[in-house]
């Protein structure tokens, strides 16, 4: 069945290609928010663990509200980690930093994620596309925010 949502079928697929990416960068910061929260040690322990599964569990609802912005759009969203690396910016950790690294490395993929999401908006302003524009911007609060925090816990005086 055709769809008729007011967005051409051209824009619609440059846009579920930034979503693709937003999405492939949001599952790898899920993942590795989710393996420092298993792995972290140190003084801060306490506080990096539920902080960390905060945010873990927070990515998770948020992959899903992207991936259905995609099916929204009448494409189908990647959903394979083979895919997700080919499209991921977000660089993946194999070993066990220490939680300053930890932190200071999200830190530096929430920027990513802002800055993903960020390139997006040409091409749904372009289609007038507002419901992607809301959740770009919804997303980028959150991950500006939560950058902020993350930043807060490792900054010199």
């Amino acid at each position: 069945m055709s769809i008729d949502i007011g967005i051409d079928q051209n824009d619609r697929k440059e846009i579920v290609q930034g979503l693709s990416q937003l999405l492939a960068d949001t599952y790898s910061l899920y993942l590795k928010t989710h393996n420092f929260h298993w792995n972290v040690t140190g003084p801060m322990f306490q506080t990096l663990h539920l902080m960390f599964e905060e945010h873990y569990n927070e990515l998770a609802v948020a992959v899903d509200v992207i991936a259905e912005r995609i099916r929204s759009l009448g494409e189908y969203a990647p959903g394979s980690y083979s895919r997700f690396t080919d499209l991921t910016a977000i660089k993946e950790e194999n070993g066990v930093p220490k939680a300053e690294h930890m932190v200071a490395q999200l830190v530096e993929d929430h920027e990513t994620v802002i800055k993903t999401a960020r390139s997006i908006f040409p091409a749904a302003d372009q289609a007038n596309d507002e419901s992607t524009a809301d959740l770009l911007t919804q997303r980028m609060q959150i991950h500006e925010k939560t950058a902020w925090m993350l930043r807060s816990l490792i900054e010199k005086e």
